[in-house]
């Protein structure tokens, strides 16, 4: 039924993966003309002349983007200087580090709309947790959690607090942690954004698999829950990066000036309903009026506009909200985020 995640996820050289030679931006401006296809050049563009204006870019990541691999072109974006924030469910802050660790463990279910309950219970017995159609194996959960477990311990005892992916980064620095890299490193977003300092926020990283193993630990008496900062704080950790941000904005892109910060919404849900509060939360509950609204909104999902749905509410929804002004550019692209992304990505970084 399965075969090596490495026929799914290959190890890509800088020979593999080219940088520079345009074919993918060729490509995108002779085709993408019309409809969804012009939405998503149109989105590439508007990304590009917004860094160009010397603006800055959060991009937010729900779903399972990290096992599907996003940290092969995330990883550059960030690396190039063209991402400055990340927000994130906790299963994307994980999963791209169980992937760096135990990727040519994956398993790929190429048949999985077929899989029957007993072949679902198969995969269990077997530790193995599907996302679609690939396979995570449960000892790799085991063995950060082991690190993991070790530091929060730790930091219990010396009174000290630090966000989720705080300690992710500390495990990266363990001495042995680099020997158990499976897949390439360059392709893991999480250590280039440990590399440029990246801010990272996690809002809801309780439901991931290490917060439910930080929970465990808790109910056990290993630590309390001061040990990880928790949602209110990081919304605070956020405001405090966008207010020093909105320092730096002079206008619009339209108007020859620095933007404010931009907003690349991967999926809705909470990674990008969460931090584009920040916005509303410093003007009408701060009274920080001198606040610009977010400088560049873009978002794919395959979510359709529906009764209170937030996820697939358009671009100008939130100027209601007083997310976004009316002259924002704003983008929506109804598809896929694992096609679209990484084109708009692959635009931007001038594949």
């Amino acid at each position: 039924m399965s075969t090596p995640h490495e026929s799914v996820v290959p190890s890509l050289s800088a020979v593999d993966y080219p940088t520079g030679t345009g074919q993918l931006r060729g490509f995108m401006e002779r085709h993408y003309t019309n409809y969804n296809a012009r939405e998503v050049l149109a989105a590439a563009k508007g990304y590009e002349a917004h860094l160009d204006a010397g603006g800055r870019m959060m991009v937010t990541l729900s779903g399972a983007m990290s096992t599907a691999g996003i940290g092969r072109i995330l990883a550059r974006l960030i690396r190039e200087d063209k991402v400055h924030a990340i927000t994130c469910t906790g299963a994307n802050l994980e999963e791209d580090i169980f992937l760096l660790l135990a990727g040519k463990d994956y398993e790929w279910c190429p048949d999985w709309r077929s899989l029957t309950a007993q072949d679902e219970q198969a995969l269990l017995d077997r530790g193995m947790n599907r996302v679609t159609d690939t396979c995570i194996p449960e000892t790799v959960m085991r063995h950060f959690e082991r690190r993991l477990l070790d530091l929060w311990q730790t930091a219990e005892r010396e009174g000290t607090r630090k966000f989720p992916f705080e300690y992710y980064w500390d495990v990266f620095d363990q001495p042995d942690f680099a020997q158990h890299f499976q897949m390439p490193a360059e392709d893991c977003w999480m250590l280039a954004a440990k590399q440029k300092n990246l801010p990272i926020v996690t809002p809801g990283w309780g439901d991931s698999t290490c917060g439910n193993v930080f929970t465990a630990g808790m109910i056990r008496g290993e630590y309390g829950h001061q040990v990880v900062k928790q949602d209110v704080e990081a919304m605070a950790y956020l405001v405090d990066w966008y207010r020093q941000e909105g320092q730096r904005v002079t206008g619009s892109v339209a108007q020859g000036g620095t933007p404010a910060p931009g907003f690349f919404q991967i999926g809705g849900g909470i990674a990008g309903d969460f931090p584009i509060c920040a916005v509303p939360l410093m003007t009408q509950d701060l009274k920080w009026q001198d606040t610009p609204c977010w400088g560049y909104f873009c978002q794919t999902c395959d979510a359709p506009a529906s009764y209170g749905g937030y996820s697939g509410a358009v671009p100008n929804e939130k100027i209601t909200w007083g997310k976004l002004e009316v002259d924002t550019p704003k983008f929506m692209i109804q598809s896929d985020a694992t096609i679209v992304a990484p084109m708009i990505f692959g635009y931007v970084l001038g594949d």
